[in-house]
């Protein structure tokens, strides 16, 4: 590879609540975060897998504003500082996030390279080889997207019907939304068809120039939230309202179905939207009687199942077919052929007023994590973890007390006009009221079991006074 490579800059879209990998997934930890494929993250794996491409610029990441320190931490922790994290205040459909992208960019001839962050892709050369086939046409001013050479009949994905071929890509015929199982058949037996991959690349300012041909409204709606903008630190926060304002709707809707100058890469590597529990088993490595396992799994006499457990032993015996995905507050069983209907179970406990659609017992803050313990009337349990130099805000509480008892490493506490030190086996009494702060000034992880007391627990009943991590 030379130098002489085009740059690009790989906007990655990191919004999605992944209904359907629940309970692994929810709306608080969505799939993107997890480690569904390796020890990485969904989203460190797509921007890892850029890595030995000549031209690639640091990322723009979108992301939803509640999502904010999940990324910046990921990111760090595989040493790929952003651009921007672009924080959407609700999702508007991907039209406007590559929008917004864009119009970060001072320089809109850049090419940008739109990526979701929950795609498992392997064969890297010929990932690699695709994307620079993409680029280069992208710079000549043709909007790409990447095509997949359907394995099956497939109706959860759009197609892509080719047309003249141009350079080592297509023209794009025509785009055709989810088809039927028979009109499915029907692409495969005939061929010239792709899946459409929803990766796409195309400089910002064609991008820009063919929505706002297209969809002006999406455009100027865009437009006005990014002139009001808020930069902090890596965040960009567009303007609230006028974000909210923006018509949702994708990138195939509102371009790629419009544009004339739509081509369509054909991609030689695997790849997978990681949709369902299905698809992780067709991904995994499967035993001799094609189990996929993993965690503390024991597996007789059984077939063809998915089975996923995060911390206790599941047992299965004579069972086929099945997924089985076991966490701490919730336990999934159903077969692969109803997979993808976990998310109508979701949907249930939405309207029953449930959390285990939102949140794991463990919730992960920009200084560590709390795990839920016990709860019940006037009390609630909780074990923290403060990563070495964190610290919460400076806080007080008025409908509840605390009482926190260091299990492992140092703590150094603010507890009104008090300062206190305290090591392993010694606690604290937090009346209600109190201006508080709990930190770890050690090298280790410091590890406190927390005591609240009181009427109520809700996180709206927190006022901050210094935050170093800028909530309100």
């Amino acid at each position: 590879m030379q130098s002489t490579e085009t740059r690009f800059v790989p906007v990655v879209l990191c919004g999605g609540s992944g209904t359907r990998l629940w309970p692994l997934s929810r709306s608080h930890l969505p799939k993107q975060f997890l480690p569904l494929v390796s020890e990485r993250t969904m989203l460190q794996e797509t921007l890892v897998r850029l890595q030995g491409l000549d031209g690639a610029q640091a990322p723009i990441a979108i992301a939803n504003d509640e999502h904010r320190f999940l990324a910046a931490e990921q990111l760090r922790e595989i040493s790929c500082p952003p651009q921007a994290l672009l924080l959407e205040p609700a999702g508007r459909g991907t039209a406007a996030a590559a929008a917004a992208a864009a119009l970060l960019l001072a320089d809109k001839t850049t090419v940008m390279l739109v990526l979701a962050a929950d795609h498992a892709i392997s064969n890297l050369p010929q990932f690699h080889a695709a994307i620079r086939s993409a680029v280069r046409l992208a710079s000549e001013g043709a909007l790409v997207v990447f095509g997949i050479a359907p394995a099956s009949p497939h109706t959860g994905y759009g197609y892509i019907k080719q047309g003249s071929r141009r350079e080592d890509a297509f023209v794009v015929e025509r785009f055709v939304e989810k088809p039927d199982l028979d009109t499915a058949k029907g692409f495969l037996a005939s061929g010239g068809y792709f899946w459409n991959s929803g990766m796409f690349a195309f400089r910002a300012d064609r991008y820009l120039e063919e929505l706002g041909r297209h969809r002006p409204d999406i455009v100027a709606g865009v437009a006005k939230a990014m002139e009001a903008a808020q930069r902090d630190l890596d965040f960009v926060r567009p303007e609230r309202s006028a974000f909210l304002a923006v018509p949702d709707d994708s990138i195939d809707r509102a371009v790629m179905e419009k544009t004339r100058d739509a081509v369509v890469v054909p991609a030689k590597f695997a790849w997978s939207d990681v949709g369902s529990w299905s698809a992780l088993w067709e991904l995994g490595a499967k035993d001799a009687l094609g189990n996929v396992s993993q965690g503390d799994v024991l597996a007789r006499d059984s077939h063809g199942s998915y089975l996923r457990s995060e911390g206790r032993l599941i047992a299965a015996v004579g069972v086929e077919n099945l997924v089985v995905i076991e966490t701490s507050d919730a336990l999934l069983v159903s077969t692969k052929e109803h997979a993808d209907d976990v998310k109508l179970a979701v949907e249930q406990l939405k309207r029953g007023k449930r959390t285990e659609h939102a949140i794991h017992r463990r919730v992960y803050r920009p200084w560590g994590y709390y795990e839920s313990i016990d709860a019940g009337e006037r009390f609630q349990v909780k074990r923290l973890m403060i990563k070495p130099g964190a610290r919460l805000s400076l806080q007080r509480h008025r409908k509840r007390a605390e009482h926190w008892v260091v299990v492992s490493g140092e703590a150094k506490v603010t507890r009104g006009d008090e300062e206190l030190r305290l090591g392993a086996n010694q606690s604290t009494y937090i009346p209600t009221g109190t201006k508080h702060r709990l930190e770890n000034p050690g090298t280790e992880p410091l590890f406190v079991i927390e005591v609240q007391s009181g009427d109520y627990f809700g996180e709206d009943d927190i006022e901050r006074f210094a935050d170093d991590y800028r909530r309100t």
